[in-house]
C-alpha cells in the first residue's frame, strides 16, 4: 500500500488533529530545506485527545493513505495522541520510514536542577502505554509531575495564543507545578509550542521549556537518509497545506502560526477509508 519506487523528489507528508503539528512542521522545515512539505490538519476530528483510540487509529490510516496517494516518501505522525493509537500500527502496515512523536522527557530528566519535571499533555497522552513506558525508562532518579491540560488544544485551534481565557486555562495548570519547585516543563502535545512565550511568562525565566519538535527533524533526516530519500541541495521546498474542518476557519489560523499567507485546500480523509479498510 506504499507508494511505488518512492523518489527523493517526493514530498514529505505530516500530519495532527488540527493545526498544533505546525509547530514541527517549522523545525522540519528548517531542519530540510530542501523538502517539499505536505500538512493535513485534520481539524474536523480535533482534538484526538478525547476520542476514542480506535477512531483515532481509523483516521490516521486514512490521512496516511491519502498522503500516500500524494506520493509521500515518509509520514511524520506530528501528534501525540496519534503516535501512541497509531505508529505501532501504521509502521508494521506501511514500509517508508514513519516517524512519530515521544514526549521530550529525557532530555528534561537530564537537564533539571531542582529535580522536578512537569509534563504538560493531553489526558490521552498521559494515559497512553507509550508514556508509561517512557517514564519507566526516563523518569527515575526524578520527580515527574503529570498535568492534563483539557481545553488548551481548543484555544490554539481558534489562534487565541495570548487571550485572557488561554492565560487563565495556563495559570491554573502552571502555578501549582511551579510551587513544587518545577524547574523544566515538557511540551508533551504539539499545539503547546505555539503557547510557548505565554508559558515562559506565566513560568519565569529559572524555568526551561521542552519539547520534541527539533528531535523529530533529525530522526526524519536521518531516516530519509538511510533510505536514500534525501533530497538533493540547490532547491528550495515548497509547501502545501489541507485540512478536513472548514477551509474558511482553519485557513486564517494556519496563516497566523505558519507567519504567511497561504492557501489551505480540503482534505476529505473518509474517501481514503475505504482503501484502508480493503
Amino acid at each position: 500500500m506504499d507508494a511505488e519506487d518512492p523518489s527523493p523528489e517526493n514530498p514529505i507528508g505530516v500530519f495532527d488533529s488540527g493545526v498544533g503539528g505546525l509547530s514541527v512542521l517549522r523545525e522540519i522545515r528548517r531542519a530540510l530545506p530542501g523538502e517539499d512539505l505536505i500538512y493535513v490538519a485534520d481539524s474536523a476530528y480535533a482534538p484526538y485527545g478525547e476520542r476514542a483510540g480506535d477512531e483515532i487509529l481509523g483516521r490516521a490510516l486514512a490521512i496516511t493513505q491519502g498522503l500516500l496517494e500524494q506520493r509521500a516518501k515518509a509520514v511524520v505522525v506530528a501528534c501525540n495522541t496519534a503516535t501512541g493509537a497509531a505508529a505501532q500500527v501504521l509502521r508494521a502496515r506501511y514500509s517508508l520510514p514513519i516517524v512519530a512523536m515521544e514526549p521530550a522527557l529525557k532530555p528534561a530528566a537530564a537537564s533539571t536542577r531542582s529535580g522536578v519535571v512537569g509534563v504538560l499533555a493531553t489526558s490521552r497522552t498521559l494515559a497512553s502505554h507509550k508514556f508509561v513506558q517512557l517514564l519507566g525508562s526516563h523518569g527515575q532518579g526524578v520527580e515527574v509531575l503529570v498535568q492534563p491540560c483539557p481545553g488548551l488544544v481548543e484555544r490554539v485551534e481558534c489562534g487565541d495564543l495570548a487571550g485572557p481565557r488561554t492565560r487563565a486555562l495556563l495559570e491554573g495548570y502552571l502555578v501549582p507545578l511551579l510551587q513544587r519547585r518545577v524547574d523544566t516543563i515538557v511540551l508533551g502535545c504539539t499545539h503547546y509550542p505555539h503557547l510557548r512565550p505565554l508559558i515562559a511568562a506565566i513560568a519565569g525565566p529559572e524555568v526551561a521549556i521542552v519539547d520534541s519538535g527539533a528531535a523529530v527533524a533529525r530522526q526524519l533526516r536521518r531516516r530519509l537518509e538511510l533510505a536514500g530519500l534525501l533530497r538533493g541541495p540547490g532547491v528550495a521546498g515548497r509547501e502545501r497545506f489541507s485540512t478536513s474542518g472548514a477551509v474558511s476557519a482553519v485557513q486564517p489560523v494556519i496563516a497566523q502560526l505558519w507567519a504567511a499567507e497561504v492557501p489551505v485546500r480540503a482534505f476529505a480523509a473518509e474517501r481514503f477509508s475505504a482503501a484502508v479498510a480493503g
